[in-house]
């Protein structure tokens, strides 16, 4: 059998083909650009993270960011939320949207979010951890995975809270290598990445400053984990997934790739909207060729998409 077809690991009886895969980012990892970076290669897609109490209101929100097509499988419904009897009747209510896993957010370090128990803050509470985990594993047909980060700077209890996960049946465990504090600034501590690893014997994701081809495999040498979660990094270079930097990229892959996205923006969000989501892609995708004040100016100018695309030929022409 050829190596390519085999799995790179399971998330229980989930095949996972690939070992990079798109972090769900608020604001970022919405359909258009999830399902570009699953078709240049992220191995998952992980949607936006929806609060539990709008799945269960009447809010139009949930269905447009647990939207997905099925070439993107395997898709992982991300959710958060403070009370394990909500998130359970959260989880059960998307579950019917047929996703392949369901995974509960335990790393946003907003204080809207955290200081009201959720997201990082889950991790304050082990017990909470414990019951949310053995109540989804029960009830639920899809595999539970957690998504966590090293803790707050008083308790780095990362190792604790990942081995709640496996014992209470959890599936897998994504791990950025920072605290709540620490937001995204500093350096992502890779060995507690490892230490993680080392600790369960389902797959680890590993993320935090991977930026580069090389950092990908640096950061599986280092950690032994078994994928790596690229976030920031893949804003402004969404084919790290194809396995090329920044400066690799053809002018005209950039031109086709950019296309490829306005035109899903547009789709998704109609007309006015689209473009207008889209911009903040589209100067991040140039921002690496020295454009000036300018141009990017221009980019950022609300316009039909039409008009904005023979605008982007006329950067490329330049550019060239």
């Amino acid at each position: 059998m050829n190596e390519k077809t085999l799995p790179s690991f399971y998330v229980r009886d989930v095949p996972i083909y690939g070992d990079t895969i798109l972090a769900p980012m608020d604001g970022y990892s919405d359909w258009p650009f999830r399902s570009l970076c699953r078709r240049l290669g992220s191995a998952m897609s992980y949607t936006e993270f929806v609060k539990v109490e709008k799945i269960l209101s009447r809010s139009k929100e949930p269905a447009k960011r647990l939207y997905f097509e099925e070439a993107e499988r395997p898709v992982v419904f991300q959710i958060y939320g403070d009370d394990p009897d909500l998130i359970l009747k959260a989880a059960l209510k998307v579950q019917e949207l047929n996703p392949d896993v369901i995974d509960i957010n335990m790393g946003c370090p907003a204080k809207t979010i955290a200081d009201r128990g959720a997201g990082v803050g889950m991790m304050l509470t082990p017990v909470k951890v414990a019951r949310t985990f053995r109540k989804l594993v029960r009830a639920l047909r899809v595999p539970v995975t957690g998504k966590m980060r090293l803790g707050w700077e008083r308790n780095k209890n990362y190792k604790l809270i990942a081995r709640i996960v496996e014992e209470e049946g959890g599936s897998l465990i994504a791990i950025h290598g920072r605290t709540k504090e620490q937001r995204y600034s500093g350096n992502a501590d890779w060995d507690a990445i490892a230490e993680v690893k080392s600790l369960v014997k389902i797959p680890v994701i590993g993320s935090g400053d991977v930026r580069s081809v090389a950092d990908i495999q640096r950061m599986k040498r280092h950690t032994n984990c078994d994928a790596v979660m690229i976030g920031r990094g893949a804003i402004a270079n969404p084919w790290i997934f194809a396995g090329l930097d920044r400066e690799q990229v053809p002018p005209q892959m950039v031109q086709e790739t950019v296309r490829e996205h306005l035109q899903k923006s547009v789709r998704f969000y109609g007309e006015e909207d689209g473009q207008r989501l889209f911009r903040k892609y589209a100067v991040q995708y140039l921002l690496l060729r020295t454009l000036d004040r300018d141009s990017r100016k221009e980019i950022l100018k609300e316009r039909p998409s039409g008009e904005f695309l023979e605008m982007l030929e006329q950067v490329y022409a330049a550019m060239g």
